[in-house]
This record gives C-alpha cells, structure tokens and sequence, in this order.
C-alpha cells in the first residue's frame, strides 16, 4: 500500500505528475488487480481514471470548490498482465465554470494503449473541509518529494 489515502493507495497507486493541465500515475499489475479469472478486473482501470481525472480537476479548481465525478466511460483495448506496469494520463479536454471534461490513456510499459477514458466532473460551490485538504495535499507532496 503506497503513502496515498483511500482506493490509490490500496491499489498501489505512485503520482509521477501532478499539475492543473496533466496528472500522469502508474501501478504496477499483481495479484490484487485481478478478476477470478486471472486477468485484469477493468473497475481497475474505471477507478484510476476517475481518481486520476479528479486529482487534475481538483489542483486546476484550487479552492473554488469541490470537484465530484458525474460520468466514467472508459474502453479497454489491449489485456494486460502481471507484471506490466500501467502509467495512466489524465489531460483536459474542457474546463468551465461548472464542469470539466478529462481524457484519460492508460499505455503499459511499452507504451502501447492498454485502455483510454473520459471522466467528467462537476465543480461544486462548496467549501473544501480544512482536512481534506491538508490530507489531499500531504499525500500529494509526500508522493512526489520520495521520487
């Protein structure tokens, strides 16, 4: 389990990048990303897009609200296996004042397509909870000063 709170952490997420125009993530396939018949569970790839796309639109939101995901469409398109390591890109394909639209590419270590999304997420006028986002940007830091 890596540094990062909740479903990355578990899943073993590691942030390469982290900016307001590209969050870049990767996870290595084992034993905990499977589905009963040994392959890939594609909720995997679902779960760190959003994740991925939600950390994106959260650092270009700042403190102008909460982001919350709205839709999740994502195509698998090559089968993994264990061992391959999965990076992930999330890239704005629109951002407004009440909702952004991200594209996501998860290539395996050779590059190849593996799986390609788009997350939308809804910019709520909320106040952020202080430690949420003490926590949000701990794990972020953390993450990106042990690289």
């Amino acid at each position: 389990m890596s540094e990062i709170p909740g479903l990355d952490g578990l899943l073993g997420v590691e942030h390469v990048e982290t900016g307001p125009d590209k969050v870049v993530v990767r996870f290595t396939i084992d034993e905990r990303h499977l589905q009963p018949f040994g392959i890939p569970h594609g909720g995997v790839y679902c779960a760190v897009h959003e994740s991925t796309a939600s950390v994106a639109g959260q650092i270009w939101l700042q403190d102008r609200g909460v982001i919350v995901g709205t839709n999740n469409s994502t195509d698998f398109l090559r089968q993994a296996k264990v061992g391959d390591t999965i990076t992930v890109t999330a890239t704005p394909i629109h951002r407004g004042r009440s909702q952004q639209l991200w594209h996501l590419a998860s290539v395996d270590q050779d590059g190849r397509l593996v799986a390609q999304g788009q997350v939308r997420l809804a910019n709520l006028d909320k106040d952020i909870p202080v430690e949420a986002v003490e926590r949000f940007i701990g794990a972020y830091r953390s993450a990106s000063d042990s690289r």
